[in-house]
């Protein structure tokens, strides 16, 4: 199974799909969403779909209705202004790394798996997790575990990191977790792991970066009363699109017009995050973290 799309239902219903829109899915993976987004649309719908994984092209749906396209959604607009004239009617984003390549060893991705330390979500980019663990400095390093795993030892992870790779340079997964062997507290190993593993994987794909810049041009790509809909996976995502879909910025500050009116592009659909069901996250571990949000863009 390449990927089990989360909230499957919730999420395609939250675009309100209407069957001569024209729809874009920035995250495409195994397709589970966009399959299903084409089941909603009549012969005059349409839908395209970002993803830089090479191996994800190999799911593109075979339908005149369908586009895919081999691009970091960070390229959005500007591909859609291409391809349909830049205006849709709605936009989902499943931002999880895909079972796939969790699952898939030589990708570096998982904490079970030895497999070289590569993280890369795009195969050609230039840096992989193995160049941030040998090459960046004690004080760049510690930055990065520190913002993107929030681990508050991060300085002493990157110093003993630092001393290791003087030895030799740490390659593999498997390498990398025996030198952060005595930061791993009994019972909690797995946690703390996963905190590290997923601070190199932001940082490799410049996954913060991305995730801002996208949602940036959402508002503009947008017609009104289309919808934004985000599945996000840990707090950092999850506070940015918060942030947007509240405010329309970044940093999450309500501006206002002369007249006290507030500036903000959407109109919140959801105003605490959708979660999935227990006997969801029973059948799928993996979406125990995920959290929904939904917005719609307001008439300009």
């Amino acid at each position: 199974m390449y990927h089990i799309p989360v909230m499957l239902n919730e999420s395609v219903d939250a675009l309100n799909i209407k069957p001569d829109g024209t729809y874009v899915d920035v995250t495409f993976g195994g397709g589970g969403h966009s399959r299903h987004i084409m089941e909603f649309l009549n012969e005059n719908g349409r839908l395209f779909a970002f993803d830089q994984d090479e191996d994800a092209a190999k799911n593109a749906i075979d339908d005149s209705r369908f586009t895919f396209i081999q691009q970091n959604f960070r390229y959005m607009k500007n591909f859609l202004q291409l391809y349909c004239g830049g205006k849709v009617d709605g936009i989902i984003a499943d931002l999880g790394v895909s079972s796939y390549q969790f699952d898939t060893p030589e990708k570096g991705f998982s904490i079970r798996y030895n497999g070289r330390l590569d993280m890369r979500m795009n195969q050609n980019a230039p840096v992989d997790a193995a160049n941030v663990v040998n090459t960046y400095d004690v004080a760049s390093l510690a930055s990065v575990l520190s913002r993107y795993g929030e681990l508050r030892n991060a300085k002493a992870i990157a110093e003993t990191i630092s001393m290791a790779r003087e030895v030799q340079p740490i390659e593999t997964t498997d390498e990398l977790k025996e030198v952060v062997a005595r930061f791993l507290p009994k019972g909690s190993e797995n946690k703390v792991l996963a905190q590290i593993f997923q601070a190199l994987r932001i940082e490799v794909n410049e996954e913060m970066k991305v995730l801002e810049m996208f949602l940036n041009q959402c508002a503009d790509v947008l017609n009104p009363g289309g919808r934004l809909v985000v599945l996000s996976y840990h707090s950092l995502e999850d506070r940015l699109v918060k942030n947007f879909m509240k405010t329309g910025n970044a940093d999450g500050n309500l501006e206002k017009d002369f007249f006290g009116n507030q500036l903000t592009p959407y109109k919140l659909i959801t105003s605490k995050p959708i979660v999935p069901s227990d006997e969801e996250i029973q059948l799928n571990s993996r979406a125990r973290s995920a959290k929904l949000r939904v917005a719609e863009r307001r008439a300009q």
